[in-house]
């Protein structure tokens, strides 16, 4: 099996100290991600005031860039204004499940314009929360975008015109897998030391090809049609019930 991993959550205030344990993590093991960048952060959940980053964020975000890193577009603001799951219902809050095309656009063109003027170009989009909907998919096509990091599945695979690079859906389950592709998902912010243990031990199984993401991204997409969207639907509402049961 071959995992790319990416980051959520990138933001001027964010946990920095956390962020560079799990990037010397990547260094060691010469791992190139996907970061999540969010264009207007509004979130307070995110923000560790009491954290040092780089003086200038996006100088060393660019410098990420030519590591090998890949950016994508976090949402806008990763503020939820809706109750929606959307087509992928793996939370019942999103940015943008919900919300009317009209101002998904706005907010897709703003986010991408944002990230444009600090020298960031990217056509991967982010969902805060995995949650959007069909109009989402429609104005990410007409923003620009082209792909988005979401779905399950063993391959990318092609929807409504976009590119889809799935995620894992269980680790354990996706590591017993002899073959196909898939992404780990890391919130550095909530990262503790406990955790940083338990990464290493995955990137150091036998059995997982961990790549970059650039490799990802290279490989052909599939055609997937409606009744494979419907089952990717209920695979992720059924594990959201199943976290809520747990809880």
């Amino acid at each position: 099996m071959k995992i790319a991993v990416r980051l959520d959550d990138i933001t001027p205030d964010m946990d920095w100290e956390r962020f560079y344990k799990f990037k010397s993590l990547l260094d060691q093991y010469q791992v190139k991600p996907l970061i999540g960048v969010v264009p207007d952060n509004r979130d307070e959940n995110l923000v560790r005031k009491e954290s040092r980053g780089p003086e200038d964020f996006w100088a060393y975000i660019k410098e990420l860039e030519k590591e090998g890193w890949v950016m994508a577009m976090h949402g806008f603001r990763h503020i939820y204004t809706t109750d929606r799951g959307g087509i992928f219902p793996l939370n019942n809050f999103s940015e943008f499940a919900g919300v009317p095309y009209e101002r998904q656009r706005e907010m897709l063109a703003a986010g991408k314009g944002m990230l444009e003027e600090k020298g960031i170009q990217t056509d991967i989009f982010m969902a805060p929360a995995h949650s959007y909907d069909g109009n989402t998919l429609k104005a990410l096509k007409d923003t620009g975008f082209w792909a988005l990091t979401d779905g399950f599945g063993d391959y990318p695979y092609r929807f409504q015109g976009l590119t889809f690079y799935p995620i894992s859906f269980q680790l354990g389950r996706t590591f017993k897998k002899k073959k196909g592709y898939s992404t780990m998902v890391v919130h550095t912010g909530t990262v503790s030391e406990k955790d940083l243990e338990r990464y290493k031990g995955y990137f150091e199984n036998k059995n997982v090809q961990w790549i970059s993401y650039k490799e990802y991204l290279r490989q052909p997409p599939e055609e997937r049609h409606f009744p494979g969207r419907w089952k990717e639907f209920l695979m992720a509402k059924g594990k959201y019930l199943l976290v809520k049961l747990r809880q």
